[in-house]
């Protein structure tokens, strides 16, 4: 009998190699006459460029060449917008695209100017410091709410304003509803920016072939088969004389779908130029400005209830910084205006954003791509609602969860898939159960807590709901083939940066095919083994390309029946196929292996039949009709010293429904890896920009990452209502350990240290010891009328 490998915590097939130092990263890729590049990045954030002069950086020994955008010449163009604006009424989008280097004007310190190529990065670095650059400055463009103001300086001077985009969403009557509420709340939420510190920062490879003119490339891209038609596109190249390879990625997160980041387009370019292979690896300096980074918003919201706790209606109003670019269109503050609505029901809803052009980094999806800021600032609302009201917080969420006989459940403003949005399916109040039961709630706030009060300890609890739309659009296609010696091959055009792709998809043709899941071979992220795919993002690997694997691979067991049941003369369904072999039911010593039947697949001689495909193979692709929902709750319970403000987490739980589970072991690890950058994101990192644009905690001891020290064990556990969205019944999971980390820890430490009894409120993140210190101090001040 065959093994059921779908929804078994299979140890991951990739990490042997990963484990034992086999595994291709980028930095491994070596090739005879290799060169390498470093760029000289502007240190003023908003500037003319007057002069760059490099003409002493040519005399340094083993300096090949140096590009600036006038180099460029007709290639030095603005980039793609990767993904348009949503068919909103009345949206107004003013679309700013960065080029290969800048060219006339920087507008963020750590643009590039400039780039050198050496016969090594020491060389090609030192030959930075030759390079003369005479700036005109600008007065820098840092705070939102100033670069809106009358007389501010543009970023963009050919738009006369800072405005990138304005966007009004609503349904329902929010003025109707505010006037019949029992209570409305208003407040102002800050969400700061960061980074998203991958353990392998960018990188790129680029190698012309002259001779045969082909150009591979080396990416640590989320999206190869994107940045291959770009680069062909840009290049004036044929596609088929492209290949981009997505290698192993340590770590993606989101910035690493952004394309085409400066080094991307400029190292292919160099390479066809010079001949010669190029490589460029980001450094973690560089990291804090030449990668994109996660957003900053100032959010005023109001919040209409009636006195029994229900939701009447939500006003928000928010600025969203958008960075000097916009690439990437609107899809972190369009995710931050729909994720808001969360898993209640919301009759009425108001709400307009401004994206902001400023002298900073540009800003793209970084794990929870705006979901976070939605998350925090209704779930900060409802705790405070609840407080009004006197009532328990968890009761409060409770009241308002769409029930589960509501689903397909239409929020009717447009989603970033260009769909109105909608929750496929769910059933949220045994979600919120559960971790309730797991957290031990009632018996923290009845008994636990009176108990580390009177001891001096200052202990509190946290609770919060979230949806996250995942398993997006457009496709993803899989071709699955049988070989000659039994095992199966599997390629797919997504990229993979640790989601465990290789074990989960194995997983799915295993059951299928009836194999070992040992005995497939997953191919992700090469353009030469699989043409067309969309990338990895948005929750998206296992619903969209998952499902075209197990379209593949049942195409394939059809094709084995078929082949079996003629060889053998019998029927399909008499045929069972198990242990890498077709056999008759009844008869296990009457088999044919699957090897064999993929050689049958593929005659020397004799007619094949009209309509017959060769081999034991097949392509399929799969595109849902919209997004999949999954939803969650976080439970918290967090001690923190009121004089030196250090947190420690005594429990941490999470439960989560994001569909049918192919592999709860990875699914767990998808967890707590988000978790451990929702903590970062809610308790420690923090870009600090001074009024001059210029980042004044670019490293990582000044900018700081939990460590395993400071990310708990956590409790995990799952409920399960399938997607009808597709049919293995997938949701997608890959974002829900960072989303509503912030209002979960904001709500804990609030409750240890009963701040409501100075009515100090925690409306930010991120928040750490010394900015707690900063707003208890302010609040007591206040509260003493000092």
């Amino acid at each position: 009998m065959t093994t059921r490998f779908f929804g078994a915590p299979i140890k991951r097939n990739e990490d042997r190699k990963l484990l034992t130092g086999q595994a291709l990263f980028i930095d491994d890729v070596e090739l005879p006459g290799m060169l390498h590049a470093a760029f000289l990045r502007s240190q003023a954030a908003h500037a003319r460029i007057k002069r760059i002069d490099a003409s002493a950086a040519l005399q340094r020994p083993g300096v090949i060449a140096v590009y600036t955008a006038d180099d460029y010449g007709a290639y030095c163009q603005p980039g793609p917008l990767l993904v348009p604006p949503p068919p909103i009424p009345e949206i107004v989008f003013n679309l700013r695209t960065h080029m290969p280097l800048a060219k006339d004007k920087v507008r963020y310190a750590g643009e590039p100017l400039a780039v050198v190529v050496g016969e090594s990065r020491y060389i090609a670095e030192d030959a930075l410091d030759d390079i003369l650059v005479d700036l005109e400055t600008l007065p820098a463009v840092v705070d939102l709410e100033a670069a809106l103001a009358k007389g501010a300086a543009s970023v963009h001077d050919d738009l006369g304003t800072n405005v990138a985009a304005h966007v009004r969403q609503s349904k329902g009557d929010y003025r109707k509803a505010a006037a019949k509420a029992d209570l409305v709340l208003k407040r102002r939420f800050h969400y700061e920016h960061g980074i998203s510190s991958p353990i392998e920062t960018r990188g790129v490879v680029a190698q012309w072939d002259a001779r045969g003119q082909h150009l591979t490339v080396w990416d640590t891209t989320q999206a190869p088969v994107f940045v291959r038609n770009g680069l062909a596109a840009m290049l004036g190249l044929g596609e088929r004389q492209v290949r981009v390879i997505a290698p192993f990625v340590g770590g993606g997160f989101g910035p690493k779908i952004m394309m085409f980041y400066p080094e991307e387009a400029a190292l292919p370019w160099i390479s066809m130029r010079l001949n010669r292979p190029v490589k460029w690896i980001e450094d973690r300096l560089e990291h804090f400005v030449a990668t994109t980074h996660e957003r900053g918003q100032i959010h005023d919201a109001e919040i209409a209830m009636s006195e029994d706790g229900r939701i009447l209606g939500v006003k928000d109003v928010f600025l969203h910084d958008t960075g000097a670019y916009n690439p990437y269109g609107l899809t972190v503050p369009i995710n931050s205006q729909c994720t808001l609505l969360g898993p209640y029901v919301i009759p009425s809803y108001d709400s307009t954003f401004t994206a902001v052009f400023t002298t900073l980094p540009i800003v793209t999806p970084y794990r929870g791509a705006g979901r976070q800021h939605g998350v925090f600032v209704i779930e900060r609302l409802l705790d405070l609602a609840a407080r009004e009201l006197d009532i328990d917080r968890a009761e409060i969420r409770r009241r308002n969860l769409i029930p589960a006989d509501a689903f397909p459940y239409r929020n009717e403003i447009i989603y970033q898939d260009f769909q109105p949005l909608e929750y496929d399916s769910g059933n949220y109040e045994p979600v919120l159960d559960k971790a309730l039961e797991l957290i031990g709630y009632d018996a923290f706030i009845k008994q636990e807590q009176s108990k580390f009060r009177s001891e001096g300890r200052c202990v509190g609890i946290g609770v919060a709901c979230y949806v996250e739309g995942t398993g997006i659009g457009p496709y993803e296609g899989a071709r699955v083939q049988v070989q000659a010696n039994g095992k199966v091959s599997v390629a797919t055009g997504i990229g993979t940066q640790g989601q465990g792709h290789f074990t989960s998809f194995a997983q799915i043709v295993a059951d299928a095919l009836g194999v070992d899941v040992t005995d497939v071979d997953i191919v992700t992220g090469d353009t030469d083994q699989f043409y067309w795919g969309a990338g990895t993002f948005a929750s998206r690997g296992a619903v969209v390309a998952g499902n075209a694997v197990s379209a593949a691979s049942h195409a394939v067991r059809k094709k084995a029946l078929k082949l079996a049941s003629d060889a053998f003369e019998c029927s399909e369904d008499d045929l069972i196929v198990a242990d890498g072999k077709v056999s008759i039911i009844g008869i296990p010593e009457k088999f044919i292996r699957l090897g064999e039947l993929a050689q049958r697949a593929n005659p020397m001689r004799g007619a094949v039949k009209p309509g017959t495909e060769p081999g034991l193979e097949s392509t399929q692709y799969f595109g849902p009709p919209s997004g999949a929902t999954a939803n969650g709750v976080h439970a918290i319970i967090v001690e923190v010293d009121p004089d030196t403000f250090e947190l420690q987490i005594l429990k941490y739980v999470v439960v989560h429904d994001c569909g049918t589970v192919i592999n709860p072991m990875i699914l767990g690890g998808q967890i707590h890896g988000g978790v451990a950058q929702g903590i970062g994101n809610a308790f420690y990192e923090k870009l600090v920009f001074d009024d001059q644009g210029q980042l004044l905690n670019a490293s990582l001891a000044d900018y700081l990452l939990p460590t395993a020290l400071e990310v708990p064990r956590m409790e995990l556990d799952h409920t399960t209502t399938p997607s009808p969205l597709n049919p293995l019944g997938i949701k997608g999971a890959g974002e829900a350990g960072a989303i509503p980390v912030g209002p979960l820890f904001a709500q804990a430490i609030e409750d240890a240290l009963d701040l409501s009894r100075n009515k100090i409120e925690l409306l930010e993140i991120p928040l750490s010891p010394s900015r707690l210190f900063e707003l208890t101090r302010k609040g007591r001040e206040k509260g003493d009328g000092s």
